[in-house]
């Protein structure tokens, strides 16, 4: 699943660890976020689209792959 994250974080003038502190996780967890290495929880995402005031599928690019 592809993000805007990085994108988002740093139109906001957001730090990674200021975006962790806003939505509860480690800096860690949103580096992984933003390089794609990790999928976030249901409740993670809805509060990372909030932080932007967006919705999920503004944040959170998803394909199913195999899907015709």
């Amino acid at each position: 699943m592809e993000n805007r994250l990085k994108e988002l974080r740093e139109e906001y003038n957001l730090t990674q660890e200021e975006l962790a502190g806003r939505v509860g996780v480690s800096r860690q967890t949103i580096i992984s976020l933003e390089k794609g290495r990790y999928t976030p929880s249901l409740i993670l995402a809805f509060k990372l689209a909030k932080v932007f005031s967006l919705k999920i599928e503004e944040v959170f690019i998803f394909e199913m792959k195999g899907a015709d």
